[in-house]
């Protein structure tokens, strides 16, 4: 019996990786324009990372973890989400003492113990953004521009901004006490996570998917009625900033997130293609976040979008089908003096950028060229005994079966002039 990849883990197979480069290269391009800084921290954490990150009472640390002891007794845990491994590098190497704000990305795989379904899986990849060391409300606004320019360039439409503040720890002991003043009564008719998070975590209870619980969720106080002057003065400003930029949003204030550390804004974008899992990105600021692992006093902000959920709303728009990668040359050989000298003039070719395939197995002239056809190659490159004593390559341009003859060592330069005549070859 062969062997089965785990439950809820994907192969990403040739046909789909051309789809996840493209998503990757606009992630790097924007970030270029924007002036972040990629980041690359360990899939593997110590456990207190997260357990003081993310939050004892959140679904990811009490759930989802994959918790286990490594050989010399210590709790390690595979990173669940990005934020907190970034935030523990800046600290750890007193990334704070630099100029601020610092502004880093990183793309790279996530694990987390949950039900698989479309577009969740326990091993996924999210594109995210951290910047440190910035209160100021435009420098939200920014970080919400960056996203939102990432999914559009990304293909996606129908976007919908929501936002909401989630307020401070100076504003937020009020609602806390609001919110448990509403849902005790209810108490008896909430789910058993509920029943726990409503002495402990109470704002998680507006975060439950749980029908019954959301029913009992819509009347609720809600935050914004709770914000003190600054946190009121900061959401105003970054909607104001939002609007400069003119990017629309909707206020919902229901939105909390999933993670104990935001403070202030919050905010999730929402594509409708993909039903259910319709959120694609969302982020928040976490202002308290620095200090809690050790580092002074920072301000931060960042989003994370799921790379599996944008590709499953790609496809349900048709706006990302996969395509086998481009090659711009098929080599063929007839004659082993050719066969050798095939791979030594696609080696020169490839040094100058061309992408080229050959044929093997020492197959057929008609076969090689059947396979030339179907690798999608612009063009072939043929080379037998008779072309070898000539000195010349016959290339065969495969759209229209026009050929011509090339002498072996001006290879690199018609292909420089057949790529700048023909544009850049597309990725």
């Amino acid at each position: 019996m062969f062997i089965q990849k785990p439950r809820g883990m994907h192969d990403i197979l040739p046909d789909e990786a051309p789809l996840w480069w493209r998503l990757e290269r606009t992630a790097r391009e924007l970030c270029a324009r924007y002036g972040f800084e990629e980041v690359r921290t360990p899939v593997l954490e110590y456990t207190e990372l997260f357990r003081r990150g993310v939050g004892e009472a959140t679904d990811i640390v009490e759930k989802e973890m994959y918790t286990f002891e490594d050989r010399g007794g210590r709790s390690v845990t595979l990173r669940p989400e990005g934020t907190a491994g970034a935030v523990r590098a800046y600290v750890e190497h007193k990334i704070y003492s630099l100029p601020q704000p610092v502004k880093w990305f990183y793309i790279g795989p996530m694990f987390r113990y949950e039900r698989p379904q479309a577009g969740r899986q326990r091993q996924f990849h999210q594109f995210g953004v951290e910047v440190f060391g910035s209160d100021d409300p435009a420098c939200d606004a920014e970080v919400i521009e960056l996203g939102i320019d990432f999914l559009a360039a990304a293909g996606l439409e129908g976007l919908e901004l929501e936002l909401n503040s989630v307020g401070c720890p100076d504003c937020r002991p009020e609602y806390r006490r609001r919110l448990q003043e509403y849902f005790r009564p209810f108490a008896g008719q909430l789910c058993e996570d509920c029943r726990e998070r409503l002495e402990r975590n109470p704002l998680r209870l507006l975060d439950c998917k749980n029908a019954s619980c959301r029913r009992i969720a819509d009347g609720a106080p809600v935050i914004t009625e709770a914000l003190c002057d600054a946190c009121r003065r900061h959401d105003e400003g970054v909607r104001r900033h939002l609007e400069a930029a003119g990017i629309a949003y909707r206020l919902n204030p229901r939105l909390v997130r999933g993670l104990d550390y935001y403070t202030r804004t919050a905010f999730e974008v929402v594509e409708g293609a993909i039903g259910a899992q319709g959120t694609v990105l969302g982020g928040g600021r976490y202002n308290g976040l620095v200090r809690e692992l050790g580092g002074p006093e920072r301000p931060g902000i960042g989003f994370a979008a799921g790379l599996e959920r944008l590709i499953l709303a790609l496809k349900a728009k048709q706006a990302g089908e996969p395509a086998k990668t481009a090659v711009d040359l098929f080599g063929v050989a007839v004659g082993e003096e050719a066969d050798a000298a095939l791979t030594r003039h696609l080696r020169r070719l490839r040094r100058a950028g061309c992408r080229a395939l050959r044929g093997f197995d020492g197959k057929s002239l008609k076969a090689q060229l059947k396979a030339a056809d179907r690798s999608g190659a612009r063009w072939a490159l043929i080379l037998g005994e008779e072309e070898l004593r000539r000195g010349v390559a016959i290339l065969r341009d495969l759209r229209t079966g026009n050929q011509k003859e090339v002498p072996l060592g001006e290879l690199e330069n018609w292909w420089t002039e057949e790529r700048d005549y023909d544009g850049s070859p597309q990725s």
